[in-house]
């Protein structure tokens, strides 16, 4: 390139970023669909005042369904899409309807797909355009899915609406009835994470369990005391109203691994069934604020947090405070006292919980020790899970008596063991199935193989008491 065409090229460059510095001067021109709200609402679209409401992604089908339902009041409602390319994702409501240079005009209807329950789904709007009359006053109404990539962390609805107070007053309305129809109400969920892994995506919906109370092995008392508090406080809620006595309540299970919190968990799910129930484990347990919110709105509900001392530890231990812990505090004391709503805790090391957990009536009032089972308790479960088996109750009872210091898991580990023993042999199975599954079980050189299959020794029993809790102890 010689010098005449280098400075060409820069003569030319220099032309572009003075025309990109020049404000664009052009009016903005209604859309054809800013002329279908015009039309709708009576007056100039882009001159009326938008009232926006930001909804978590995970409640996007009961917005669907609000609008739906009030909508449904006027017979001349009206959906439509949004079309004009990419660019409509990234375009405000305003935009859409005045735009310089872009046309935006009626279009399909974008839907995705959103679980409603464990085994059914509801084709829902992702981005579309109401058009009906509220309370006698046409207004517009539109709705946009989450969308991450295009800078969209929540549900967005945004109202148009030329008279007064209608915008609020619809968006209140909406709120009703997204808590009245929820698709959640009723039913056991947990969350989950985006797709990017940072904030909050969807609802998992669970199947509830089926798990009665024989199937449970516990001390005497110590099911019915839970049950007596999660369950038996919310059937006498309106006599404890009268009393001005407080429904929300908070339980604690802890205890060594594979003794059943767990399995006493899915019991007070199934004995439940109208309850709604949240599930925080692991990386949802990081949710503990949206899941407050969302028992709030939906109760009576059951809000549980599995393995809590994994983010509830003293505050001292690790030197300084852990930001899960005080949204789990401000979570316990957020929830009025006449809200019918139960939070369930479990831990394998109460030892480790923060003490303030349990400083206020409300947080943790009823600590229960599920401790591992006595002789007695082996033998029971022993038999519960050898039911329809060959096996004899004098094997059975020899196995609960060998198997001192085990948990309740190890004793249903150890039946499959001698099923799969006699499979593996294509031999019917028989007491010498079990005898040899226990003794490799109990072997010491098999110590991994225990440690998985949940045998706790006494060194590792947890611990006994905590002065800071109420406690129910077996």
């Amino acid at each position: 390139m010689d010098s005449t065409d280098r400075a060409l090229v820069t003569d030319l460059q220099r032309l572009v970023r003075r025309l990109n510095e020049m404000p664009d001067t052009r009016e903005p021109q209604e859309t054809r669909l800013g002329a279908l709200v015009r039309e709708h609402l009576g007056v100039d679209a882009h001159a009326v005042p938008v009232t926006s409401e930001r909804i978590s992604p995970h409640r996007l089908a009961d917005a669907d369904i609000a609008l739906a339902t009030v909508a449904s009041d006027d017979p001349e409602a009206r959906l439509v899409g949004v079309a004009g390319g990419m660019e409509r994702h990234h375009e405000d409501t305003q935009n859409l309807l005045a735009h310089r240079y872009t046309t935006f005009a009626p279009g399909p209807v974008e839907y995705v797909t959103t679980p409603t329950g464990p085994h059914s789904t509801r084709q829902t709007v992702a981005f579309g355009l109401h058009l009906f009359r509220f309370d006698g006053a046409p207004v517009a109404v539109l709705v946009r899915n989450a969308s991450p990539m295009h800078g969209r962390d929540a549900v967005t609805v945004d109202v148009l609406a030329a008279e007064g107070d209608v915008s609020s007053r619809l968006i209140a309305r909406l709120h009703e009835a997204m808590n009245e129809f929820s698709v959640i109400r009723g039913n056991v969920v947990s969350f989950t994470s985006d797709e990017y892994g940072q904030g909050l995506g969807g609802l998992t919906f669970l199947r509830r369990p089926s798990i009665g109370a024989d199937d449970i092995v516990l001390p005497r008392g110590v099911l019915d005391g839970v049950r007596g508090h999660i369950i038996g406080i919310s059937e006498k809620a309106e006599a404890l109203r009268a009393y001005g006595q407080h429904l929300k309540r908070g339980v604690l299970l802890y205890g060594p691994p594979g003794t059943g919190k767990t399995l006493t968990v899915e019991h007070l799910l199934s004995a439940t069934p109208g309850r709604t129930a949240i599930l925080l484990q692991g990386g949802s347990l990081r949710h503990v604020a949206e899941a407050a919110r969302l028992a709030r709105a939906m109760t009576p509900a059951l809000l549980v947090f599995e393995d809590v001392d994994l983010v509830a530890m003293e505050r001292g231990m690790f030197g300084g405070p852990q930001p899960l812990l005080f949204e789990i505090l401000d979570a316990l004391d957020g929830v009025g006292g006449d809200a019918d709503i139960a939070f369930l805790l479990t831990t394998n090391r109460a030892d480790l919980l923060e003490p303030a957990l349990a400083q206020r009536p409300g947080r943790v009032d009823l600590a229960v020790e599920i401790p591992l089972p006595d002789a007695a308790a082996r033998r029971t479960l022993l038999a519960l899970y050898a039911a329809g088996t060959p096996l004899s109750p004098a094997a059975l009872d020899t196995a609960a008596d060998r198997s001192e210091g085990v948990t309740a898991s190890f004793a249903k580990e150890l039946i499959r063991r001698a099923a799969l023993r006699a499979a593996l042999a294509d031999t019917p199975l028989s007491d010498e199935h079990l005898d040899a599954a226990l003794d490799e079980m109990l072997d010491a050189a098999s110590a991994m193989a225990r440690s998985f299959a949940g045998a706790v020794g006494e060194d590792h029993a947890g611990p006994q008491s905590f002065g800071h809790f109420g406690s129910l102890h077996g």
